[in-house]
């Protein structure tokens, strides 16, 4: 008769933990400002060069665990002649790149704020994932707007890929204004495994680098690649000679989202599996 009400007191026990901990679809949107890392800002992590905008879907799987795939579209920019380092308004190049970013990220919440009869409403949280990235840096030449990937600047034997895969981490805060709407502010970077969201990583190429299939024309990816003689204190002669270095030495270039937002929650009448 024991063991019986022990087995039946284990069933309870498990139909009410179904029952609590209900599972919940999620959908949101969040904006706010974007940053980069990379040969136009070595040092500073927090620097905001432009916007974004995103949305995402989402399952939570328990209180603390979710997953979700998220779509951010950010931009930025970055222009040497802006510099506080001389060497840098000498090299005198500029970009400005859209982004367009999926990914599949994974949550941590370090507190229960959705169980029912819990009485949390604010919790840090933790994220990380991995997607990719869709660039084209861009710059302007002569009143023009150029796509500077197809004037291969920096003369390598065919031009890079405009795709990325990035890993987004980060961290952030939520509040849960009642049982479906959550407000939230959060910071994420994204290391991406690229080194050309700028257009800038290595060295200034030698002119016969440049040729009919690598470059639409190889006398503007000349021009584009070594913008120093635009300075008026160059001459009109180019500062730098082909082996200079133009980039810096680190291999890949980082972005960042700044975000608020704000999400919907459904619960669902169907349980969590453990």
């Amino acid at each position: 008769m024991q063991y019986k009400k022990i087995i039946l007191s284990f069933f309870i026990l498990i139909s009410a933990q179904k029952f609590i901990y209900a599972q919940r679809a999620e959908i949101g949107v969040n904006m706010g400002g974007t940053g980069y890392i990379g040969e136009f800002n070595q040092f500073n992590p927090v620097k905001i060069s432009g916007v974004n905008a995103g949305i995402f879907a989402k399952i939570n799987i328990d209180p603390y665990w979710g997953v979700g795939i998220h779509y951010n579209y950010g931009k930025i920019k970055g222009d040497d002649a802006r510099s506080n380092n001389d060497e840098l308004r000498n090299r005198n190049l500029n970009f400005k790149t859209s982004l367009n970013e999926i990914a599949f990220i994974g949550s941590l919440n370090f507190f229960d704020m959705y169980s029912p009869g819990s009485r949390k409403r604010f919790s840090p949280y933790l994220f990380a994932g991995v997607g990719g990235v869709i660039f084209e840096p861009t710059t302007i030449r002569l009143e023009d707007k150029i796509k500077l990937r197809e004037y291969n600047t920096e003369g390598l034997p065919k031009q890079y890929r405009n795709y990325a895969m990035t890993i987004p981490y980060g961290a952030g805060v939520k509040y849960k204004k009642n049982e479906n709407i959550t407000l939230f502010a959060q910071i994420g970077y994204r290391t991406t495994f690229t080194d050309y969201l700028d257009d800038v990583s290595g060295k200034y190429p030698d002119p016969s680098q440049w040729n009919s299939t690598n470059s639409f024309n190889v006398g503007i990816s000349q021009e584009l690649s070594d913008r120093s003689r635009e300075l008026p204190t160059s001459g009109g002669s180019y500062l730098y000679r082909p082996g200079d270095q133009r980039g810096d030495f680190r291999k890949r270039d980082t972005y960042v989202f700044v975000n608020i937002g704000i999400s919907y929650t459904f619960v669902s009448p169907k349980c969590f599996t453990f």
